[in-house]
């Protein structure tokens, strides 16, 4: 006789109960990620937001003096690489006078960014030399704020912007 006690040999019910739960809890898996997940979403599209609506351009004073040293100021979309803007000051004080807009004209590449020509005071367009003027005008423009505090804030999701869903 051995010291130590021998386990009595599994029954086949065990093994049925066993092997039955792990495929119950696989099922219940899947259906909540094929049933439940979906239904809880309002429509068949994800919209995508990356960074803020709000762009915090810095100080409104500084800025402006920058603008007046070298030209409207460039800001590249790092996220999306999309929506690169110009931020241009015509004010006679900090905190007036700024407008925000694409730095391309709509329908053109990355490659179309306007430049800016300082000495004539108007923006080019390298790809077909049409030039626009230093408003941005017919640009798709962003509204532009200045706190009391002298922040520049820029509205990054004007009314006729399109929308980021994809299906």
């Amino acid at each position: 006789m051995s010291p130590v006690q021998q386990t009595p040999a599994r029954s086949s019910r065990s093994m049925v109960l066993a092997v039955g739960g792990v495929v119950l809890g696989i099922a219940l898996v899947l259906g909540l990620f094929v049933l439940a997940i979906p239904s809880l979403t309002e429509s068949d599209t994800i919209e995508v937001r990356l960074g803020d609506d709000q762009f915090d351009a810095g100080s409104a004073a500084q800025r402006a003096r920058a603008v007046e040293a070298d030209g409207p100021l460039l800001f590249s979309d790092v996220a999306g690489r999309q929506r690169d803007i110009f931020v241009q000051h015509t004010g006679d004080a900090a905190d007036q006078g700024w407008a925000a807009f694409d730095a391309r004209r709509p329908g053109q590449t990355r490659e179309c960014s306007l430049e800016w020509r300082g000495d004539e005071q108007h923006f080019v367009d390298p790809c077909d030399g049409t030039v626009v003027s230093a408003d941005g005008e017919g640009l798709l423009a962003y509204p532009v704020e200045v706190t009391e505090g002298g922040t520049l804030i820029i509205d990054l999701t004007p009314d006729d912007a399109p929308a980021a869903t994809q299906p």
